[in-house]
């Protein structure tokens, strides 16, 4: 057999993406992310492949369960090249590196808690600071969309706009020997959304890879969902409190400062304090910034009058003793902080200071894995224990899924509407019961379109040709 994959993260799973194509003797490792949630423990497994035999990883975009493991990866012995977009790549470096951070920070305190308690210590962080830098390295290939690359053995690779963040891709591989096409969505964006561009469509394929992350469901509009949002800040002032706001330091704190600034200049926005306590997502707007090529196209107009991503409300707090200073302040602010799931990060101590009081609010504008403390709070849990105490959710819990940066339902329909016929459908990156729904659907409606739909098991290697 010629060509196989295995599917090693992002199978019946929402995070860890890892799938290992082998085309002939070439052996193509498309993402490396890492595990969340209930699947965390899985990022300790040992790769079921030798990274030394991996000519190529692609990245299809910056999200932390895409690349998340790519340092562990070069620990292990991987001396390939990595292709992705110039935006993923430098993304990548700035989430790896505090990934790193966290995960040091993480092991420091279940350490001295393991001591304490008489228990054996914990794993080791998976890589280091230094481990990062080294895998910055393999970051060799920097590629336009739409612009074909000619890899060894006549395998020929296009990176197509995926509409999900700033240079995302999914991913066309064609053995030019067999004549053999395989597609790689990557993660696939919602449409309509300001920034980045709609997603383009693929072209003929024989092998489709899916993610279904919100393939049971379609989001409300944006323009509904920005609605929302506005209604949670007002009512959340008109009673007294503060808005607190988990998320992403990637796409999404840059895309809600530009709807803030955007109801700031309707003279819709209450006067208040907007916080970007996020490092991070700091960071991340300037790359931003330095990727306009990467915008839609009224981002780009608009880039050239005004920096879309200011306005006279906005507080960047770097410094740690800035962050604490937020929590002084009773009424009247939005602290958007990190991270987006709040398994970690500064967004945990404003929860300790607001989420007891019933007149603030806590809004998701992201997805919330299962075995997240944020998918608890969604889930109606009444209190959650953080740093050693017990604290009340009192706070409004708002769900604002509109601003999700994952296709919903229809969008993923239309994005595979264009295929007249592929040989396999394989669903990826989602939640089992959602992969289930999604292919009863397209049994249901598209039968004569797919000849055969995957729902693969994580550990399986499927021989395509």
């Amino acid at each position: 057999m010629e060509i196989s994959v295995g599917f090693y993260g992002g199978a019946q799973g929402v995070t860890g993406s890892c799938f290992l194509l082998n085309i002939r003797d070439t052996q193509i490792l498309v993402d490396c992310g890492l595990f969340q949630g209930l699947e965390s423990e899985k990022n300790y497994l040992k790769f079921t492949f030798d990274p030394q035999k991996i000519s190529y990883l692609i990245l299809t975009h910056a999200h932390i369960d895409h690349c998340g493991r790519l340092p562990l990866l070069v620990k292990e012995g991987f001396r390939g090249k990595i292709i992705c977009t110039k935006p993923t790549s430098q993304i990548a470096k700035i989430m790896l590196l505090d990934a790193a951070k966290v995960m040091k920070e993480h092991y420091k305190t279940l350490y001295k808690k393991s001591i304490r308690k008489g228990l054996n210590p914990p794993p080791p962080p998976l890589y280091e600071e230094y481990d990062v830098i080294e895998s910055f390295n393999y970051f060799k290939i920097l590629v336009p969309y739409d612009t074909p690359l000619l890899l060894k053995d006549n395998i020929k690779v296009t990176f197509r706009d995926a509409g999900h963040i700033l240079g995302s891709a999914f991913v066309e591989i064609e053995d030019l020997k067999t004549h053999q096409k395989i597609t790689f969505s990557g993660d696939l964006g919602n449409k309509n959304k300001p920034i980045v561009r709609n997603f383009t469509y693929p072209s003929q394929t024989d092998f489709l890879f899916i993610e279904t992350t919100y393939a049971d469901r379609n989001h409300k509009s944006f323009e509904e969902s920005k609605q929302e949002f506005l209604q949670a800040i007002l009512e959340t002032f008109e009673k007294g409190g503060n808005v607190l706001i988990p998320t992403f330091a990637l796409e999404r704190a840059q895309e809600l400062i530009y709807i803030l600034r955007e109801f700031y200049e309707e003279g819709k926005l209450p006067r208040c304090q907007v916080f970007l306590d996020s490092p991070l997502a700091i960071k991340a707007t300037k790359i931003f910034r330095d990727n306009p090529e990467f915008f839609d196209e009224e981002t780009f107009n608009l880039l050239t009058q005004k920096d879309p991503f200011d306005f006279p409300y906005l507080v960047l707090t770097e410094d740690i003793e800035e962050s604490k200073a937020i929590n002084n302040i009773k009424s009247g602010a939005i602290i958007i902080a990190g991270n987006g799931t709040l398994t970690g990060g500064r967004i945990l101590h404003h929860l300790k200071y607001n989420l007891w009081r019933e007149e603030c609010s806590l809004v998701f504008v992201g997805f919330q894995p299962k075995g997240t403390l944020g998918r608890n709070i969604i889930d109606g849990a009444e209190k959650i224990h953080l740093f050693g105490e017990e604290i009340p959710v009192r706070a409004r819990i708002y769900t604002i899924n509109g601003f999700s940066s994952h296709a919903g339902q229809n969008e993923l329909i239309d994005w595979i509407s264009k295929l007249e016929k592929v040989k396999k459908l394989f669903l990826v990156h989602g939640e089992p019961e959602k992969m289930e729904i999604f292919k009863n659907l397209l049994l249901e409606n598209f039968k004569e379109k797919f000849e055969e739909i995957q729902i693969p098991p994580f550990g399986e290697v499927v021989q395509l040709s």
